[in-house]
């Protein structure tokens, strides 16, 4: 595969320290789990990687077709690069790991970073009566495409949720479950939790009554739980929304040469580096 463009995604920086729970550690590793490139017969392909250290940061990179899906002529494809990623944790969730059903009210939690916000869109695509941001920030919450927005200190507002897509983990997710399964009008309904990042800590302290309390369900979504049959079958819909602009994608490009400067660069945007 001739690499056009790969996304500098957490997933991506987890897998190069170590710290992501799929990784070994070793060295040396070319960093890079996906992107869009072109084969040998000219098709324009976004593609998937194995647990490699031949990653896809790179010039060319060795594909498994059946992970990848082909794109049309004309595809963004630094969009791709970016969005497919942070989409997919949300789109897997909703179609694979929760009984999603049209009309359900979805909180996200930590929905001003790139996957938050493109879970508020994958939401409302698979169709989400309401769509509901929760963060820190209450200008960039502000900034939304979102029925209605939360701060961490007030997410009784959000109790009603069917789903929550916990981008954040830790302390903040378990005041946050404490304060929606208090002021739950029916404790009854099913509220499923699913667990999908953890930029505020790996472990939280869960109150046992929490579960005892309300009809709360708490489930992950992510590289195991779900198969990678099963993410493979999702590429395609996820690929046609973002080529098709149903989902917007905001992408910086950045020349691969200039990886070890970027690395660790906070950007608002998604990089994607561009061999």
């Amino acid at each position: 595969m001739h690499v056009l463009a790969s996304g500098l995604h957490p997933r991506v920086r987890s897998s190069a320290d170590g710290s992501h729970y799929t990784s070994d550690g070793e060295l040396p590793l070319i960093p890079g789990i996906d992107g869009v490139g072109r084969l040998e017969n000219g098709e324009l392909r976004y593609f998937v990687l194995p647990d490699t250290r031949q990653g896809a940061m790179a010039e060319q990179t060795l594909i498994d077709p059946r992970r990848s899906v082909v794109l049309p002529e004309g595809s963004d494809v630094h969009a791709l690069a970016a969005g497919m990623n942070p989409g997919m944790s949300s789109w897997v969730a909703l179609r694979r790991r929760v009984a999603f059903a049209p009309g359900s009210s979805v909180l996200v939690l930590g929905a001003t970073g790139n996957a938050g916000r493109m879970a508020l869109q994958v939401a409302r695509h698979l169709g989400a009566g309401t769509v509901i941001a929760a963060g820190r920030d209450a200008k960039r919450l502000a900034a939304l495409d979102a029925d209605s927005t939360v701060g961490f200190d007030e997410l009784e507002r959000a109790a009603d949720a069917d789903v929550v897509l916990d981008y954040v983990w830790g302390r903040p997710a378990a005041a946050a479950i404490r304060a929606i399964v208090t002021a739950r009008r029916d404790r009854g309904r099913a509220l499923d939790w699913v667990q999908i990042g953890s930029v505020a800590g790996p472990d939280l302290a869960l109150p046992s009554a929490a579960l005892r309390a309300a009809n709360l369900r708490v489930l992950g979504s992510g590289q195991g739980s779900v198969s990678t049959a099963a993410i493979v079958e999702e590429l395609p819909g996820l690929a046609a929304a973002i080529t098709s602009g149903v989902l917007d994608v905001e992408a910086e490009t950045r020349p691969l040469e200039d990886v070890e400067a970027v690395w660790d660069e906070a950007v608002a945007r998604r990089v994607v580096f561009v061999p």
